[in-house]
């Protein structure tokens, strides 16, 4: 699924946010990455999202060097891509139905896909009743469930979460995990970057720890194991 080869990430101010990283997450797989602020989980989600490009190193999804693709394409690459942020980017004109439809307009579905795909990831999500609202109409926990149906509706085979739950109260999160680990079940890969401390313990799932730059801990059943 993924495999990441001594990739190395130095910004221009020489800034080294990775060093020779080797990673390997196979299909269907829940990753939690975690680490202290500034330690390069950020740079990695963006590599795999083909935001920044590694200085040197490979990085294969789905038996695609993802370093090799053109710009033009990168696009086309995202779109099989599911990716959930922690700030949500709603759209705030278009109500909880529309936005998630927008994800699937985006790849020019065809309504009748439209119609039958959106209600379902709705339902999944348990917002079926709350598809005419806008997002200035719901909860934080509620435009995160609209930004989870709007990253699976084109059925991705890897969902990418950045801090999904740093804007939730504790009980929402929880809420929130129990979709992500059900999307997980369902056999979709997942890879969380996260501080969230209570939930990579209880999860008990695999941990990759990035300090400095560096992998310094892969376990499974892994633990938190920071204190910020």
């Amino acid at each position: 699924m993924i495999q990441v080869k001594k990739v190395t990430k130095i910004y221009d101010n020489n800034v080294i946010a990775l060093s020779n990283i080797d990673i390997t997450i196979e299909k269907g797989e829940f990753v939690f990455l975690v680490g202290p602020s500034g330690a390069g989980k950020s740079t990695f989600v963006k590599i795999l999202l083909k935001e920044v490009e590694p200085t040197t190193g490979s990085v294969t999804i789905n038996d695609v060097d993802i370093t090799s693709i053109l710009r033009k394409n990168i696009p086309y690459y995202r779109r099989k891509i599911g990716v959930v942020f922690q700030d949500f980017r709603l759209i705030d004109t278009l109500n909880v139905y529309e936005n998630v439809a927008f994800a699937l307009r985006a790849t020019e579905c065809s309504a009748k896909d439209i119609k039958k795909r959106v209600p379902y990831v709705l339902d999944l999500v348990g917002l079926s009743k709350k598809h005419m609202a806008f997002p200035n109409e719901i909860s934080g926990g509620e435009k995160q469930r609209v930004s989870l149906a709007r990253a699976i509706v084109n059925n991705p085979t890897l969902l990418i979460a950045d801090e999904p739950t740093g804007n939730l109260d504790p009980e929402t999160a929880l809420g929130i995990m129990d979709v992500l680990n059900d999307i997980n079940k369902a056999g979709t890969t997942v890879v969380m970057a996260t501080h969230a401390k209570n939930i990579v313990d209880a999860m008990k799932k695999r941990v990759l720890a990035i300090e400095k730059g560096v992998l310094v801990r892969d376990e499974q059943r892994g633990r938190y194991g920071y204190e910020d």
